[in-house]
């Protein structure tokens, strides 16, 4: 695959930046990788339990989080669950290497909530 010389277009190089600037927290480092090794969908009693910071914190970094799509929530009565966006957790070396200007096999995309690859 070709290298490309110039910068990436604007709303891929946005996309990017919303996905970096998410991840640049030390705690939700901690939910997103807590979430996927978990494999399944959590409360925010069990994530404050595992992550050791009160709930109005870890319901803030859900929320960015979600805004990005690297985290979804199931709605089960007034609980919701929180589980890790696997489509989306798995582009984001993609889009390291897009950044940096490295060939990546496809270009990467999230998917709106709830539809899948």
């Amino acid at each position: 695959m070709k290298r490309e010389k110039g910068p990436l277009e604007r709303s891929a190089a946005t996309e990017y930046a919303a996905w970096f600037k998410a991840l640049a927290d030390p705690t939700r480092i901690q939910i997103v990788s807590l979430l996927a090794r978990q494999g399944r969908p959590m409360s925010v009693g069990e994530i404050v339990d595992a992550v050791h910071v009160g709930q109005s914190t870890v319901s803030a970094h859900l929320k960015v989080l979600s805004e990005v799509r690297f985290v979804l929530v199931d709605r089960h009565g007034t609980s919701r669950f929180y589980r890790v966006n696997t489509a989306c957790v798995e582009c984001f070396p993609t889009a390291a290497d897009v950044v940096m200007g490295r060939p990546a096999p496809v270009t990467p995309t999230c998917p709106p909530e709830g539809e899948t690859r």
